[in-house]
């Protein structure tokens, strides 16, 4: 069992989604950090369930509370404890379907994992509900990465469905993103991403997507080849966000059907420095940042809570069943999990960062 990530920069997460709290213990934060608790709030906000029509119909406050690490509002460099209260529970269906796992949920992966000794309400630690502790350790981890070396880290939905976003300027993500539910920066495509989701919600059913993540200034040679690099470490982290089923950097899989004179970025001098003319390793190579932007994808699967008749199997009589969930549960999962993606990328970037050097563990030293 592993609810820990991070060599430097260690977070661990604890919680369930009808247990007492979700939260994080981050143990190797700098010390001599300001903590900003508004941004820390924001970022959760930003997560919480119950914000529109294409999310969850869960009301949670999420109001972080910081029970260790921070003294005088600046980091110790002792483990800072972050967590928020569930209150808005309703365990009552999960007690009918404990017996009768939920297609596409991890109900009967866990059973036979845990042996029967797992928390099953809401999904326990598999639910989405645990990711608002990955987002408090992120957008810690945002603020030391801002404030060392002015690194911008910046998501957005890519694609919902069928619709696809096009390709978008930095300054329409920054501008537009957290203009409309979808967290969409291309206005019109955003409209229509709403309408696709809002259909299947109507319909009794769900969509997944894509969540696109850029981070800014992250200087080249960061990473621990062979097989702790960055990319590496990045897509583990993400692929521990609950529906999370694809990770590409840059092009992706569109480079299986390029020519390496199409897919090489070349190089050049800009104002003494190298850079690369494209980005078509999305800031990669080798495991190791060149210092073009990290450009990567995460891609999520539909909800697979949907109120459509599902065929299951009863685990106590071993015969075929029919069942129909009922509850709250979001249509789309993936404006909510913006955020998220954002901060586990943040979080994995603070820790290379600090192991090669850039970032050390008393600020201002």
């Amino acid at each position: 069992m592993s609810n820990t990530i991070g060599r430097l920069y260690r977070v661990t997460s604890f919680g369930e989604s009808h247990g007492r709290c979700v939260g994080v213990v981050v143990d190797g934060c700098p010390a001599g950090h300001r903590l900003d608790p508004e941004h820390l709030q924001t970022e959760l906000d930003r997560r919480r369930p119950g914000q529109s029509g294409v999310s969850t119909t869960r009301r949670e406050e999420d109001r972080v509370e910081v029970l260790s690490g921070v003294f005088n509002g600046v980091t110790t460099g002792a483990p800072v404890c972050m967590l928020i209260w569930n209150r808005d529970m309703d365990s009552t269906r999960y007690e009918e379907l404990r017996w009768t796992p939920r297609p596409g949920h991890a109900d009967y992966t866990a059973e036979k994992r845990y042996g029967g000794h797992q928390d099953y309400r809401g999904g326990g630690r598999f639910s989405g509900r645990i990711t608002a502790g990955y987002v408090m350790a992120g957008a810690l981890a945002k603020q030391v990465l801002a404030a060392t070396h002015g690194i911008e880290v910046l998501g957005y939905t890519s694609q919902i469905g069928s619709t696809v976003a096009p390709d978008v300027l930095l300054d329409q993500v920054r501008e537009n993103t957290e203009r409309n539910p979808v967290r969409c920066p291309d206005p019109e495509t955003a409209i229509e991403m709403e309408r696709n989701i809002l259909k299947a919600r109507d319909e009794g059913d769900s969509l997944g997507g894509a969540v696109k993540c850029v981070v800014l200034n992250v200087p080249p040679g960061v990473g621990q080849p062979v097989f702790d690099t960055l990319e590496g470490d990045l897509a583990k982290a993400l692929f521990g966000v609950p529906a999370v089923k694809a990770v590409e950097f840059g092009a992706g899989t569109a480079l299986a059907s390029m020519r390496g004179s199409e897919s090489n970025d070349p190089y050049r001098i800009v104002g003494g420095r190298v850079e690369t003319a494209s980005n078509n390793m999305g800031g990669v190579l080798g495991g190791v940042s060149t210092g073009a932007p990290i450009e990567l994808t995460a891609t999520f699967k539909p909800t697979p809570s949907v109120s459509k008749p599902q065929k299951t199997v009863d685990l106590k009589t071993l015969e075929k069943t029919t069942i129909t969930i009922e509850g709250r549960h979001d249509p789309c999962i993936v404006p909510r999990a913006v955020p998220v993606v954002e901060s586990v990328v943040a979080m994995m970037i603070l820790d290379h960062m600090m192991q090669r050097g850039h970032v050390r563990q008393v600020l201002g030293e």
